[in-house]
């Protein structure tokens, strides 16, 4: 074939190409070489010498196409409504195929002839061109244009009342499914019609702002002609089909009819609907069978949630999230909830395990409500919001605002008890598990500052009295604690085992050089150095007390080997934490007592008599009263040492016990080392306080010096959000201020009351 322009003969041309296109748009045989042929001629047409005959072909076309449609909606409407779906689904079944292929007929037509002269949407947008009303379309857009022109415009309000009949008796269960495909094709062929509108999109209207006044906005054929009355008939049927529900069911029932009702919809969407009506149709029926009775819904979740209902927590969950803001009463009834049950169960507990008993109930709480969020609400980051604040409240609950929280204290003696060697019948696995759950409470503890207090005092006396179950198991939960709240919160619990390590290469170089010199002290005695900074053994503990003879020599050697080797560092005697083991051979068995160094000395002045009065005991010690008597009571109580009365004075006679009997020989004396008393309750709140006056008056002198001047809510503001491991209370920042005022780190401005400048 040629393909050098020629002059064609359009009549003759086009009556053979007619008869072809006819085959083509109504399915009928094309064989392979007519089709070849038909191809060229289009070409022919397009290309025809001396004036190319594309224009009238596209106008022939277009109105044997025209004629075609108008021909097949008159069979289509041949059996009036009853059959008018199926009818025209088959016709549009067959029609949008035919179409297709005589797209590909008229290919050069599309490509050469209309392609070149449309407008691109650059053009029509930022141009000047103007849209023409006659601008040619592709011949596949040009037969959907036509088909929705001849046919669906005609046949509308018949089709879309048809649809929505259908679909209704599909709700109410009597549809026929052998009539389902036919509802969907015929829905579908609105979406098809317009599935050429490049500029389109099913799911949105758009304008094009700064548009010639002729490219009107508009809105897509199948959300205009067939969606919005289905939303609008579904929302009736939802609406009444909710008055229906409300007037038969309780709360639960209702519930799940609409959630059965929700999923039949989305069942029926996706067999009907194109996808951009699914979330549309959903959220009509939410609106009608929730939103509009939300106050119902939300009336009942109180009493859902006071009797932990799960199943129907189950099902309101999802519905009142499909509402804005729906789900926020329940999540407040959740939390208050949490909260009612953890202070019931943390609330007046009794007995020397309250640390355990208040631990142990909170993670159980803490964990049921875990639990239940994960199961009933699919681990809603809300509700688990709502969990956390509830047992941040139940954990800081004060009971007497003016006393300090015991939280931080008793998780810090639960820890104690658990890290000790007294932690019997346990298992290494599940002290470890039960330390790593003690971090959950940790977490919700504000006061983390006090924990620490607590917890490096229990740590020192565990390491100082070698107490602890193991050491791996007391590294590892500092490194849990570290995790939690930073380096900077551990640093001295971290230099606190580096003492004791480095004590141990201390102590071997110390017999070393006892050894090296030939000097026997008599007993075996080891020692642990500790940097003040970092061990909470303050200077306000240093008793009085005169060295036995027998340990005289000990502490004078060690004295003279640490002052040769550390030049300028100074030693402070900590005996009330020291302890010895005595053994006692007046007895008819021999025994290994350990013991603290109080006690042993008050057991080695009795190493030539058998009784001496308690004054001659405390004047030969130098102990005060306090330290006197709460160790002569432990030694009279564990039978070691009798007294002539028992109020202990200063005429009271102290005897051996010469027949003190024990099943175990070696034994150890704890009684004044475990209790702790009220005062040092105190101490460690008062040193808390302390600390963190010191903090606040370093973040305001920080925050001064980079700003120079600053307005006093200002600077409130700034120092509240420095602290991580406490909430400082706004009076203890104004006296930190009148602190720092007096010092002359920050002044007032002359020129305001509330204003403060740094003072360089």
């Amino acid at each position: 074939m040629s393909l050098k322009p020629k002059k064609v003969d359009f009549n003759e041309t086009w009556d053979v190409l007619q008869e072809t296109v006819k085959g083509v748009i109504t399915l009928g045989n094309v064989p392979r070489s007519i089709w070849n042929d038909r191809f060229s001629d289009v070409y022919s047409l397009c290309v025809a010498y001396p004036e190319p005959l594309a224009d009238r072909l596209y106008a022939e076309t277009k109105q044997y196409l025209d004629n075609h449609v108008k021909s097949l909606l008159e069979k289509v409407k041949e059996n009036g409504d009853s059959g008018l779906l199926r009818n025209y689904n088959q016709a549009w079944d067959e029609y949008s195929q035919g179409i297709n292929y005589l797209h590909r007929l008229y290919l050069y037509l599309n490509q050469q002839h209309i392609k070149k002269q449309k407008l691109t949407e650059a053009e029509i947008i930022y141009g000047n061109a103007i849209v023409d009303s006659q601008e040619q379309m592709e011949i596949g857009e040009l037969g959907l244009e036509i088909w929705k022109r001849n046919m669906i415009e005609p046949l509308q309000e018949s089709l879309v009342k048809l649809l929505l009949d259908g679909i209704h008796q599909d709700r109410l269960g009597s549809g026929q499914h052998n009539n389902n495909d036919v509802i969907r094709g015929v829905i579908q062929s609105f979406v098809s019609v317009q599935e050429y509108k490049k500029k389109g999109n099913l799911e949105i209207c758009r304008c094009v702002f700064s548009c010639p006044a002729k490219l009107r906005c508009w809105r897509v054929l199948y959300e205009k002609i067939f969606e919005d009355p289905f939303l609008s008939a579904s929302g009736e049927y939802y609406k009444r089909l909710a008055a229906k529900f409300l007037q038969e069911s309780d709360v639960s029932q209702y519930m799940e009819k609409v959630m059965q009702c929700l999923e039949d919809e989305t069942r029926r969407s996706h067999r009907f609907l194109h996808y951009s009506s699914y979330s549309k149709v959903r959220s009509r029926c939410e609106l009608h069978m929730v939103a509009d009775h939300l106050s119902f819904l939300h009336g009942e979740c109180e009493a859902m949630v006071q009797q932990e209902r799960c199943k129907d927590l189950a099902n309101m969950y999802p519905l009142l999230r499909s509402v804005p803001s729906g789900v926020q009463v329940l999540i407040a009834h959740v939390m208050n909830h949490i909260k009612q049950q953890g202070l019931e169960a943390v609330t007046g507990l009794r007995g020397d395990n309250v640390h355990s008993q208040f631990v142990e109930s909170m993670l159980s709480v803490h964990k049921k409500y875990k639990a239940l969020i994960q199961e009933v609400f699919s681990n809603d980051q809300s509700f688990l919001g709502a969990l956390d604040k509830a047992c941040s409240s139940v954990i800081n609950f004060r009971p007497n605002p003016k006393q300090p929280c015991r939280s931080p204290e008793l998780l810090a003696k639960y820890c104690d008890m658990l890290l000790k060697k007294s932690s019997k019948g346990m298992s290494e696995n599940e002290i470890d598990e039960k330390l790593a759950q003690s971090i959950t409470i940790f977490k919700y503890i504000d006061d983390k500052d006090v924990f620490q207090k607590f917890y490096s005092r229990m740590l020192a006396k565990r390491l100082i009295h070698q107490q602890s179950q193991s050491m791996d198991a007391e590294e590892a939960m500092i490194n849990r604690l570290k995790q939690a709240c930073g380096y900077e919160f551990t640093n001295k619990l971290h230099r606190m085992f580096t003492d004791i390590s480095v004590s141990t290469d201390l102590n071997n170089k110390f017999s070393a050089f006892l050894k090296k010199d030939n000097i026997d002290l008599g007993i075996n005695f080891s020692i642990y150095v500790l940097q003040a900074g970092a061990w909470p053994l303050g200077q306000t503990t240093v008793t009085s007390f005169a060295v036995p003879q027998e340990l005289e020599k000990s502490v004078q050697m060690f004295e003279n080997f640490y002052h040769n080797h550390f030049s300028g560092r100074k030693l402070t005697w900590l005996h009330h934490l020291c302890q010895g083991e005595l053994k006692l051979g007046y007895l008819k068995k021999t025994y290994i007592v350990t013991m603290q160094t109080f006690q042993m000395a008050v057991l080695l002045l009795f190493e030539n008599c058998d009784s001496l009065s308690c004054g001659e005991v405390q004047q030969t010690l130098q102990l005060n009263s306090e330290q006197f008597s709460k160790h002569i009571s432990s030694l009279v109580e564990c039978k070691l040492l009798s007294a002539s009365s028992e109020k202990l004075q200063g005429d009271t006679t102290l005897m051996l016990n010469l027949d003190y009997s024990n099943k175990r020989t070696r034994l150890r004396i704890t009684t004044a080392l475990q209790k702790e008393s009220p005062q040092e309750l105190e101490q460690t709140v008062t040193a808390v306080d302390e600390d963190r006056k010191l903090y606040l008056q370093a973040a305001i002198v920080r925050i001064m010096k980079s700003r120079k001047v600053l307005r006093h809510n200002a600077l409130i503001q700034e120092v509240l959000s420095q602290p991580k491991a406490f909430a400082p209370a706004i009076s203890m920042i104004k006296k930190c201020i009148e602190a720092l005022i007096d010092k002359q780190y920050i002044e007032r401005t002359p020129n305001s009351s509330d204003e403060y400048s740094y003072v360089a």
